[in-house]
């Protein structure tokens, strides 16, 4: 089993349309493949169509009876078996601490209960440094990192960076690390400017695959769509397929 995080402490980056859209890409090549939705604003679930009314049939009641993970996943029509999210996962940090077995649930979770030997499981996290997104850190193999090409986003990516060098005395490792630029304009100044600094700090931790800014991704959340559902032979799902490839060639996903 592969555990992948998608992560960035900013809004906005294209953090969910790349859990999906990568996840996606894994299932249509008949690769078993999970999604783990950590972020309460449920926006994972809601795409792959499979919203949860009771905060019980969502990830939430992993933390509130540690309930098994096999119980709570449900098919999406894109092929993802998905475990959803529920606006109630906003209360974790104030319901049960941060103690360290609270932050391990979930990577005890996957450990225990090995939904899918062999199995890709992506994590979309919640934007914030919190019991949710260090449930992600603690449970991932490898943590993808979108920066939209602007400054502020760099700057969201760097601190994560901090964040995870912070950890690494408790983890007792180095999460392996991609920073993928997303909503690139190749038309645009800032977006080369941003690249630069990007390799600059990150050097070959950078993929060389980029998301360009792009019509069709934009446009297929509004549909409950992937990407390959919505507008498969458009640049959107060339890119996130080129990114899968260059993932998969690079051993960073198994």
């Amino acid at each position: 089993m592969t555990i992948v995080a998608v992560f960035n402490q900013k809004g906005g980056v294209g953090k969910t349309t790349t859990a999906l859209n990568l996840a996606a890409a894994l299932a249509q090549r008949n690769r078993e493949t999970y999604g783990v939705d950590l972020d309460p604003q449920a926006q994972f679930s809601s795409i792959t169509g499979v919203p949860a009314e009771s905060s019980d049939d969502t990830v939430f009641s992993l933390f509130q009876r540690n309930r098994p993970l096999h119980e709570l996943v449900r098919e999406a029509g894109c092929g993802i078996g998905m475990i959803p999210s529920h606006i109630e996962l906003s209360k974790v940090d104030t319901l049960y601490g941060k103690g360290y077995n609270v932050i391990n649930r979930l990577n005890s979770a996957l450990q225990a209960d090995k939904i899918g030997e062999g199995s890709t499981v992506v994590v979309d996290c919640c934007p914030l440094i919190g019991v949710l997104s260090l449930n992600a850190i603690f449970a991932c193999h490898c943590l993808i990192v979108p920066i939209s090409a602007d400054y502020l986003s760099t700057k969201g990516a760097i601190q994560i960076e901090k964040t995870l060098k912070a950890l690494e005395q408790v983890l007792k490792r180095r999460v392996q690390r991609r920073y993928l630029l997303t909503r690139f304009d190749s038309r645009r100044r800032m977006a080369w400017d941003v690249l630069r600094m990007v390799e600059e700090k990150f050097g070959a931790e950078v993929c060389r695959t980029r998301i360009a800014e792009n019509v069709s991704l934009a446009e297929s959340p509004a549909l409950n769509k992937t990407v390959f559902e919505h507008a498969p032979t458009s640049r959107g799902a060339h890119d996130y397929d080129a990114l899968l490839d260059e993932l998969l060639e690079d051993g960073f996903i198994e």
